[in-house]
């Protein structure tokens, strides 16, 4: 009884519901499906701190820039020359005294006198050396220092001197015209000769310049030292210190 009422009832409602679905049916091909939006749909929004990384890599440290300022060149080595290299310049001789104020010393000395022609002036003076020379020989004395002309007078045609060589021991006996004494002492002006003798007269009229100019006035006399051996030197090798003695 209750299932034939369930049946006569779905039976009388399936008339209507076969009419509901018509209707839907229907009214689903009238309606239009609705526009897409241009707008995307909303996302979910990005989290702010993104996600660490396992093993986060270090920051890169920035190159530097490049300096203005050029960097500074390499100075080359120098090539080594196959030149070999220089010798030493020689020691430059320095100039001679000219009119250097001494003071002179007095000496013992063994003294001959002699005079003489300008002429023959080296040669006699050369003799008077040999004839000293030859009585210290004999007598096994020494000269103390270098020969010495102590010019006592001059003119025009010649003059006197006296030859003189230091000793220290006196001779025993002396030769004709000599004898012992001392050699001039006090103050002086002191000159170089070199060359030969007969060149004196240039240093003579230098010095002669040199006293003007300065305004010294010499004794009347002249010294003559021989730095070289005048019996052994070539004569223009001679190196002669002369003496004026002054007032």
């Amino acid at each position: 009884m209750i299932v034939r009422t369930f049946r006569v009832a779905m039976a009388a409602l399936l008339p209507a519901l076969a009419l509901i679905l018509h209707f839907a049916a229907a009214q689903a091909q009238s309606t239009p499906a609705p526009a897409v939006s241009a707008s995307p749909s909303p996302s979910s929004p990005a989290p702010s701190n993104p996600a660490p990384s396992a093993n986060p890599a270090p920051p890169a440290t920035p190159a530097p820039a490049a300096s203005a300022s050029p960097a500074p060149s390499t100075t080359p080595a120098p090539a080594a020359s196959g030149t070999p290299a220089p010798p030493p310049a020689a020691e430059v001789q320095t100039a001679d005294p000219f009119g250097e104020p001494i003071t002179l010393e007095p000496k013992k000395v063994l003294i001959a006198k002699g005079s003489a022609n300008w002429d023959a002036a080296f040669d006699a003076l050369i003799e008077s050396f040999k004839t000293l020379g030859a009585l210290l020989d004999k007598q096994g004395i020494k000269a103390s220092g270098n020969p010495m002309i102590v010019y006592t007078s001059t003119d025009d045609n010649g003059f006197t001197y006296l030859a003189e060589i230091p000793v220290e021991q006196e001779p025993k006996t002396l030769g004709k015209g000599m004898s012992i004494g001392k050699s001039p002492d006090g103050k002086a002006l002191k000159f170089v000769h070199r060359g030969s003798y007969d060149n004196m007269d240039n240093t003579y009229e230098a010095i002669t310049n040199h006293l003007d100019e300065k305004r010294l006035e010499a004794k009347d006399t002249f010294i003559e030292e021989y730095m070289t051996d005048p019996l052994k030197t070539a004569e223009d090798k001679l190196v002669i210190n002369v003496y004026v003695p002054l007032k």
